[in-house]
Parts: C-alpha cells; structure tokens; sequence
C-alpha cells in the first residue's frame, strides 16, 4: 500500500511539472515558429494561409454577453473586421477594415482648375493633389499630427467625377493612376463647379 502511495506520489508530482510547464509557455507561445516574438502572446508564421477570427453576422454579434473591451469578430452584415470600442456593459462596436461598406469613398479636397481660356487642353494629377494637401494641410487642431494620412499609392483608389458643369469643361479621360485630361470649352464662371469621388479598392 505504502509502495502504491509512494508511486501515485511520483505520478502526480510529473504530471504537475508537466502540466506547469505547459502553462509556463502560454506567454509567448509560436505556431509555425520556435522563436515567438517576446511582445506577442501567440504568434503565427505561415506563408500560405491566414488567421480566421470567429464569423457572424450582426444580430449573432450584438448578442454576445459582456463583451470585453477590444474583443474582435468578422461581421458578415456589414463585411468588416469589428472590434468592441467600449466596455463588457455598454460595448460600442466599430469597423477595423479599411474598406467597409460605411467608409469606403472619400470627397477630394477642395482645388483649383484654370478654365480661364477657352480651348485649352490639359491634364491634372488628381492623385497628386490630394496628396500635398493632405501631406501639408493649410492649417490644423492643437497637438492634431502634421499630416493626415494618405493613401500611399495612386492605384490604391478608384477616381470618379460625381457631378460637373458640362457646358464649361469636357472630362476626356481619367486614367487608373488618377490623371484627368480635359478642355476647357467655355469660359468658367463664379457658379462652376466638380465634385470629385475616391473609392478604395
């Protein structure tokens, strides 16, 4: 009896080793490395495949029970990554993904077009624009950044023209780098007007 107590004894104290090991390496645990990253809890290396968070739709989502503060689902109502932005009792849920169905197009800042001369041909870089004006904007909020940020390339977008005088300019072609070529054919007034559209891709 004493030689079995003695034996479960040994058992229980390498099952407990064991088992603290096992909780030992929750802190910087690797899949698909042996070298996880010191600040990651779990991290995951793989070339060919990605991380699936859990997927619902909006009503399974706003049915969780006090969800915690930051908690991620892929919300398959409104197609975008979604994290809890408030707290377990009051969660305020919010789009991640830079292309949402909410935040998916953005109006270009306001510029000139010379359209003083009748005839004229010409292109304009609506790409280029944007990006000086929101690289060094005119004026900005106390402690807000320097620049707002931007898009980093020309192909990121797609480029529209929602409404525009006709009778002033001729939008010839928009190329997919966001280049405008146009003619002026009449003279512009006080009431002219282009209202330009960005959509992400």
């Amino acid at each position: 009896m004493k030689k079995n107590n003695f034996l479960m004894s040994i058992i229980t104290f390498v099952m407990l080793c064991t088992s603290m090991q096992v909780f030992s390496q929750v802190d910087g645990t690797g899949m698909g490395t042996v070298n996880p990253h010191p600040s990651a809890a779990l991290d995951v290396v793989n070339t060919k495949a990605g991380v699936l968070i859990p997927r619902m739709n909006v009503t399974q989502k706003n049915a969780i029970v006090s969800p915690a503060s930051g908690l991620l689902v892929y919300d398959t109502t409104s197609q975008c990554i979604s994290q809890n932005a408030g707290t377990p009792t009051v969660p305020v849920w919010v789009c991640l993904s830079a292309k949402d169905k909410q935040n998916s197009f953005f109006y270009m800042p306001s510029m000139a077009i010379d359209a003083s001369k009748v005839g004229l041909s010409a292109t304009l870089d609506l790409y280029a624009e944007y990006k000086k004006q929101f690289n060094t904007p005119a004026a900005r909020s106390a402690n807000a950044p320097i620049s707002i940020p931007y898009f980093p390339k020309a192909n990121d977008l797609y480029y529209y023209i929602a409404q525009y005088d006709k009778n002033i300019i001729q939008v010839n072609a928009i190329s997919e780098e966001g280049i405008m070529a146009y003619k002026i054919i009449k003279e512009s007034t006080y009431a002219s007007f282009m209202n330009i559209v960005f959509v992400i891709k």
